[in-house]
């Protein structure tokens, strides 16, 4: 009996230590914990990239292999057999992932993408799902575009579909010029990361989000803007920050007051942005370049570029716009859609529009050519 209250007396004891030393015990520090938990997730997203990055390399040389023995039968039904017939062996031993269909992808993705050092400057920030995503676009410039730009602004496969869906390639000023100089601006941004306003600036702005309905006044499209203030960026483009609403300015006796100010940190220059409900007016210019010239003297710091406007109206001229010179005065007018249209009919618009600036811009350059042949003739 003494021996079992004995060892109870010593196991309570040895409880009553333990409790003692856990209550001593200091918690670990908050930082330390989200320090560690920062490491984690770290590594883990570059052993992801990584792997990605990886995996992305090995499907574009074995489309590029696969592709080497098409070609040296040069025949198409000789293409479709060998992926038929690789496609069971590679599926079985590694999986799903090796599919025809998968295969097959490969290839194509060399042959949109043959150049293996602009594939590897893309694969830090794309997935092969984002590979995917592109190999359909059958203009290559157009493609080029888009997975540059998903580098840029790292877009996730979700956006990147959503972009090519409301045909932002076709709705950028840079779509309206040669393809020699599209070509050239790809280029710049491939090489220097250089983003040209003709990249950031679209025409029309899809506003469909803002939810506007029938009639609606000035303010009402203001408020919803600033109520969609992130979906109202992601649609303006690339490194858009919000910086005020109503901007009041004094000049004079009088105050003027910009709708919406922006800064845009890739082109390092505020932008003042004029909401207008009605098509574009000639007087427009004026009031945007007064804005234009104040924030210029008194609000550009010494190490930013010149301001730009963007004014959104309903509709344009595109004579008048040609006759003003917008560019020169580092305007851009762009019209807003409050409503989405068919997919057809904004096709149909915008191929339209870049068909005519193109004719345009030939026939500007024809003018200048033989105004230049003429003196030189005198």
């Amino acid at each position: 009996m003494g021996e079992k209250i004995a060892k109870k007396r010593l196991s309570e004891k040895r409880k009553s230590v333990h409790m003692q030393q856990s209550a001593s015990l200091v918690p670990p520090d908050s930082s330390l914990h989200a320090e560690v938990r920062e490491l984690i997730l770290t590594t883990r997203q570059q052993i992801a990239q990584t792997v990605n990055a990886g995996l992305t390399m090995l499907y574009w040389h074995i489309g590029r292999r696969i592709r080497q023995d098409i070609l040296k039968e040069d025949r198409a039904e000789y293409g479709a057999k060998i992926v038929s017939l690789l496609a069971p062996q590679l599926e079985s031993e590694f999986g799903r992932g090796f599919g025809e269909k998968n295969l097959r992808r490969m290839v194509q993705f060399v042959e949109v993408f043959p150049q293996q050092e602009i594939v590897v400057s893309l694969i830090r920030e794309l997935t092969w799902t984002h590979f995917i995503a592109l190999i359909p676009l059958k203009d290559p410039l157009q493609r080029a575009f888009y997975a540059e730009m998903c580098r840029v602004e790292r877009w996730s496969v979700r956006t990147l579909r959503k972009k090519i869906d409301s045909m932002l390639y076709e709705r950028t000023a840079l779509s309206k010029k040669p393809e020699n100089l599209i070509d050239q601006e790809l280029v710049a941004l491939r090489e220097d990361d250089h983003l040209s306003t003709d990249l950031v600036f679209r025409d029309p702005c899809l506003l469909d989000f803002l939810g506007l309905k029938d009639t609606y006044a000035e303010k009402d499209l203001e408020a919803a803007i600033l109520r969609e203030m992130e979906s109202f960026i992601l649609e303006l483009g690339v490194g858009f920050a919000f910086m005020a609403r109503q901007k009041r300015i004094q000049i004079d006796s009088d105050d003027f007051y910009i709708d919406l100010l922006f800064y845009n940190r890739h082109l390092r220059r505020l932008i003042a942005i004029d909401l207008k409900l009605g098509d574009f007016k000639p007087a427009d210019k004026g009031q945007m370049e007064l804005y234009l010239r104040w924030l210029d003297k008194y609000e550009r710091q010494s190490d930013e570029n010149t301001p730009m406007g963007i004014i959104l109206c309903a509709g344009k001229k595109q004579e008048q716009i040609e006759l003003l010179e917008l560019d020169k005065s580092g305007i851009h007018v762009a019209e807003y859609l409050t409503e989405l249209p068919p997919r057809e009919v904004l096709e149909r618009k915008l191929h339209s529009a870049i068909e005519l600036a193109r004719q345009r811009l030939l026939e500007s350059k024809k003018r200048d050519s033989e105004a230049e042949g003429n003196e030189k003739g005198q």
